[in-house]
């Protein structure tokens, strides 16, 4: 039936919002870290571009973020202060993620594991000491994102992001910023009918990963419980997911600091310019060099990119393809 039907969006998401009427009151909660932390640097990996209807920043330093938890769809926002850390969250999904809120900015995280033995992995640990890994206990919110993302241009994987959650996902709860959405629920992705993925730019590839990966939904968030490369096992049964869209959910789930992301397109050449000298390094070589941080190279290569260390461009910025346009 998939493809037959378009599932009907919310009212707000057709008509660009109308006006909530009597927000409840949130729900709050104040946790102190036992050291340095910046949001910007633990949740920056969940923002999915500049216009992600899931997250957003605000000038007063807040961090908005929803989320479809398995309580129901909630808003976060969560500010830093004065060495604490202030959550306030909104909808049937206020509590789960209240509740999780510390290992979401990386408090079963161990950055004293991460022994630098490159001298620019650690200048750049000493001058970021606020990156954590963050884990947010959720498969799906990361996996369909990434599957996006599958060998095509950021800016396009960012568009049908943003183009399917503002039409088929429903209004934030609570006085969450203009526009901000949550996530489509699984039986949601799976009504999408092929003319919306194609207007989305989204190819029959990704969209029929997609498919398959939300008709199992409730098996995949399972492997939340699971250690990493497990869980990552369990996503790769599902035809269309690979080592790279594995690692890339599974770095934001689970917070698994060694999952390592082969098959980019661009990370061996960084990694290997920054580590070794050499720009035109492969997942091979790029494996080699993370080889001495073992169980924590995911962290390296995070702190390899913050280091800013990259080769120069050589060449035009790949176009996007544009296939909603055909």
């Amino acid at each position: 039936m998939a493809g037959r039907f378009a599932p009907r969006p919310p009212r707000a998401a057709v008509r660009g919002g109308i006006p909530r009427q009597g927000v409840a009151p949130g729900r709050e909660r104040v946790w102190v870290p036992d050291g340095p932390l910046e949001l910007g640097l633990v949740l920056g990996p969940l923002r999915r571009g500049p216009g992600d209807p899931t997250f957003r920043t605000t000038p007063d330093g807040a961090v908005w973020r929803t989320s479809r938890t398995p309580a129901g769809p909630g808003t976060l926002r969560v500010t830093a202060r004065g060495g604490e850390v202030r959550g306030e969250s909104w909808g049937p999904g206020a509590e789960w993620l209240l509740d999780r809120l510390p290992r979401m900015l990386g408090a079963e995280d161990d950055p004293s594991a991460f022994v630098p033995r490159h001298r620019l992995l650690a200048l750049t640990r000493h001058r970021r000491p606020g990156l954590r890994l963050t884990r947010t206990g959720l498969v799906l919110e990361s996996l369909i994102p990434s599957v996006l993302e599958q060998k095509v241009t950021t800016l396009e994987a960012y568009q049908a992001w943003r183009l399917l959650v503002r039409k088929f996902g429903e209004p934030a709860p609570g006085p969450a910023p203009g526009r901000m959405c949550v996530m489509p629920s699984a039986r949601t992705w799976a009504l999408i009918p092929s003319w919306e993925w194609h207007l989305a730019g989204v190819d029959d590839k990704r969209a029929s990963t997609i498919l398959r990966a939300v008709r199992v939904a409730a098996r995949l968030e399972e492997a939340v419980g699971m250690e990493p490369a497990a869980a990552q096992a369990r996503l790769e049964v599902v035809p269309g997911i690979g080592p790279w869209t594995s690692a890339e959910t599974v770095q934001r789930s689970h917070g698994a600091p060694d999952a390592v992301t082969v098959g980019d397109l661009h990370l061996p050449g960084i990694v290997g310019f920054a580590l070794g000298g050499d720009r035109y390094a492969d997942d091979a070589e790029m494996l080699r060099l993370l080889e001495p941080y073992a169980g924590q190279r995911h962290r390296a290569a995070r702190l390899v990119l913050l280091s800013g260390r990259v080769p120069g461009r050589r060449a035009p910025r790949m176009a996007p393809r544009g296939i909603e346009r055909i």
